[in-house]
């Protein structure tokens, strides 16, 4: 195994680069980090949404968060990569069709963690606000979903975590993450797929284990400052 590690490290970490597309494990967190984050404001307004006090806006929200979330990622990445260039006309890559999937695929579930950091909080939190003067949208900007952001940091770290191993199922399409890399060195060495694979085993282990804690820590250190950590619940 060490000598797998010796001899492919660096087309494990970054593919080809800086002689091809960059791959491997920089591409694997660059795709998760870019899907989380870009997801985030379109999961905000859908949580947003999800909460209104407004039945046209808050019934479809809320029927497009469980179609999604009831549909695995690889009929999204489907979707992603050969219905939306039939209607749009405008092929995309693997990377950019990855990311829109995955894009699609968060903002789903961080609306719900929105919805549920929203509704952990103390309903005098909105009353009060709202007897100050403040409008809804005011009260909710300025008051609640501040607070809500707090209480979500550890399910938005899981939620990464979640992203980090979904990026996997870009080997589907072609798309050089880490697991795509490693079923190459396999097939280079042919020999080893064992350790090849332990290797790869290990890596998501380490990376996800680590920030699974790192999550945790952050839920402990919240309700020390006496901030509850959202959690979700399934309402309509």
């Amino acid at each position: 195994m060490l000598e797998i590690i010796n001899d492919y490290w660096v087309y494990f970490l970054i593919g080809q680069y800086p002689n091809g597309p960059l791959g491997g494990l920089v591409l694997t967190l660059l795709l998760a980090s870019c899907g989380l984050v870009l997801a985030l404001p379109l999961g905000i307004v859908l949580g947003l949404a999800r909460v209104s006090p407004w039945r046209w806006l808050r019934w479809p929200v809320t029927g497009f968060v469980f179609v999604v979330r009831g549909l695995p990622l690889l009929m999204v990445i489907f979707w992603a990569y050969f219905f939306l260039p039939s209607v749009t006309g405008v092929k995309t890559d693997q990377f950019t069709t990855m990311l829109i999937a995955l894009v699609i695929f968060d903002a789903a579930y961080l609306a719900e963690i929105v919805r549920a950091g929203i509704q952990g909080l103390p309903r005098g939190q909105m009353e009060t606000a709202r007897a100050l003067g403040l409008s809804y949208f005011g009260a909710m900007r300025l008051v609640v979903l501040p607070q809500a952001l707090r209480s979500m940091l550890p399910s938005l770290v899981n939620q990464f975590v979640s992203t980090i191993k979904e990026t996997s199922l870009g080997y589907i399409i072609g798309l050089a993450e880490v697991s795509f890399i490693a079923t190459q060195i396999n097939t280079q060495v042919f020999t080893k797929p064992a350790q090849i694979y332990l290797i790869l085993g290990l890596t998501y282990f380490i990376l996800c284990f680590g920030l699974s804690r790192f999550a945790y820590w952050l839920e402990r250190r919240l309700a020390r400052r006496g901030l509850p950590a959202a959690t979700l619940k399934v309402s309509a």
